[in-house]
């Protein structure tokens, strides 16, 4: 069974130019459940799985206290890889074809409020090389909705700020063209002409942000960097490396932006994965109502 998961894992990657970390969460579900088919159901062959014991898999899950989003995340992996199975002709039936996916909860973002994000912006105090990187990365994100993953691999050929505009890759690789504004653009060219090189010392890549050891910046290192300058910044929300990135479509929204721009430039592929960012703005609304209207 390991070598048809990488089997399966070589045509996500290549074929379907799925990102490293969807490869890696496919991996992870796969392997639990091939060890569970081995150990728990003693198949020795994927042709002897049947729907009966995926969903003997699927109560196995929710008996350990798997959350909801985990047991559909892994349903998808598994529906994903019996197909591939088809195709490459290693089985003849899909047992999971007629698995349901457990309805979800569906949370709302958590987002800053445009006083917030001014003071998180704020944080980066000081002129040195690292609050510089910082001011920029923190800019960058607010004003363009970009992932801290496609954050993290942008290179410097990928910034244009004469034209105004960014170039990143989302998720599948796929290339999306996203407008930088005013104060996202002078705190960039900043960063690249003042801090950068200092940062870099000897090294030589083309990553846009990078780290104190001047390689490129991790999407970890800068989860340290957001949670200091949320403390600095006395900031009582949770904040997540995509915190940023709710904000910016939800004050779009707020101020009249068409939601199909905002599915443009957050690289959505279904419009409903963005309509989300509605709900969150009829909830402040309400908040607003509630606290400032005389009779509320």
């Amino acid at each position: 069974m390991k070598n048809q998961i990488e089997g399966f894992l070589q045509f996500i990657s290549i074929e379907k130019g799925l990102s490293e970390n969807t490869a890696l969460s496919y991996r992870r579900d796969l392997e639990k459940y091939t060890h569970y088919l081995m150990e728990v159901e003693q198949l020795t062959s994927l042709k002897d799985v049947t729907q009966t014991v995926i969903m003997n898999y699927l109560y196995y899950l929710k008996e350990k206290g798997r959350a909801t989003t985990t047991i559909a995340r892994t349903i998808a992996s598994i529906r994903s890889f019996h197909r591939f199975l088809i195709r490459e002709r290693i089985t003849i039936d899909d047992p999971s074809i007629h698995i349901e996916t457990p309805r979800q909860e569906r949370r709302l973002p958590k987002v800053l409020t445009t006083e917030e994000v001014e003071v998180l912006l704020k944080a980066p105090k000081t002129n040195s090389a690292f609050d510089i990187r910082n001011k920029a990365m923190l800019e960058l994100l607010y004003a363009t909705g970009i992932r801290v993953s496609e954050l993290c691999t942008l290179k410097i050929t990928d910034i244009h700020l004469e034209m105004g505009f960014i170039r990143c890759f989302g998720k599948g690789n796929k290339e999306r063209v996203i407008p930088v504004g005013k104060l996202a653009t002078e705190a960039l060219e900043k960063y690249m002409n003042k801090a950068r090189a200092e940062l870099m010392k000897t090294k030589k890549h083309d990553f846009l942000f990078v780290n104190h050891h001047g390689e490129g910046l991790s999407r970890q290192g800068f989860w340290k960097i957001l949670k200091k300058l949320s403390k600095e910044a006395m900031i009582e929300k949770e904040l997540t490396p995509h915190t940023l990135r709710h904000s910016f479509a939800t004050h779009l929204l707020e101020n009249g932006a068409d939601i199909t721009a905002i599915q443009e430039m957050l690289g959505h592929a279904d419009i409903s994965t963005t309509q989300i960012y509605k709900h969150v703005t009829k909830i402040r609304l309400k908040e607003v109502y509630a606290n400032f209207h005389p009779r509320a």
